[in-house]
């Protein structure tokens, strides 16, 4: 019969481990992989403060709407590293490092175990000695009734490290359930804040793009290009690049123009003499 209710409490006590050790495992995994995200995202971080003092260098260099858009997205840009540094600070605060905290309670567990399992031998031990004697030595009433009291001291101290243990293992499996549920929350709250936030920095960002005038920077570009007198310099450059012969050409139409303008003038003088003449003879005739 105790014998019987020891190999159910082994029993029991392999369960309660498999449940210590099988947190230890999962729990250890989840702590490494959370712990690798944190550093990406601070790596990111990193990356995109590198990417910010790019944008206003090369903005210094450009149009000047270019350059004030460029400048804003940066400012937007550098804004959005600042939540993400908070979302580092957090993740590791509220998911890393309580998942870093079951390594120590893992190990109390396990201390826990090995008082049970030390109690458990030591009662199987004193079980194994009473009987060993009771064959040896069956008349022998004092060296049965010395183990028999013995095994009963085992037996109580195995039954209580038992019990301990099994109300520790309780706690220990509802603690756990609250905080798996705790840090994913956590981890699901700092994220869902953190781009909620990246959204509207985002929206900013792109509008601050948008609004980016190309027709006026192309012109400031062009002008930068010419100097302001650069069409009358452009004329007086055209005018000397005739040949001679455009050169000719040109003045013999201005000098063709004033014989034809010499020409109708002495016509028009030598029509008003003959009307003067015609008036005279007529004058005479008269007479």
């Amino acid at each position: 019969m105790l014998r019987r209710s020891m190999e159910n409490r082994d029993a029991q006590t392999r369960q309660l481990q498999d449940a210590v050790t099988n947190v230890e495992k999962h729990f250890g995994e989840l702590c490494q992989i959370f712990a690798a995200y944190v550093r990406k995202t601070a790596r990111l971080r990193d990356k995109a403060d590198l990417l910010v003092n790019e944008i206003n260098v090369y903005a210094s260099t450009e149009t000047p709407n270019l350059k004030q858009g460029l400048k804003n997205f940066a400012d937007e840009f550098a804004k959005l590293q600042d939540y993400r540094q908070a979302e580092v600070e957090r993740l590791e605060a509220k998911v890393v490092e309580p998942l870093k905290a079951y390594g120590t309670i893992v190990k109390m567990k396990r201390d826990d175990l090995k008082a049970t399992l030390t109690a458990r031998n030591r009662e199987a031990k004193q079980l194994t000695q009473l009987e060993r004697t009771r064959q040896r030595n069956p008349s022998d009433r004092h060296v049965i009734s010395q183990a028999e009291t013995e095994l009963q001291r085992a037996t109580m101290d195995a039954t209580r490290t038992t019990r301990h243990l099994e109300e520790t293992i309780d706690n220990f499996e509802k603690q756990k359930i609250k905080d798996i549920k705790t840090i994913f929350s956590e981890f699901i709250t700092i994220e869902m804040l953190f781009h909620g936030k990246a959204l509207e920095v985002y929206t900013a960002a792109y509008q601050n793009i948008q609004k980016i005038d190309e027709e006026e920077d192309l012109e400031v570009f062009r002008n930068s290009l010419y100097p302001p007198d650069y069409a009358s310099r452009l004329d007086i450059v055209r005018a000397n690049s005739k040949s001679p012969l455009q050169r000719s050409l040109s003045a013999k139409c201005i000098s063709g123009t004033g014989q034809v303008s010499t020409c109708r003038l002495r016509k028009d003088q030598q029509a008003e003499d003959d009307e003067e003449d015609e008036d005279l003879d007529v004058t005479e005739e008269e007479n």
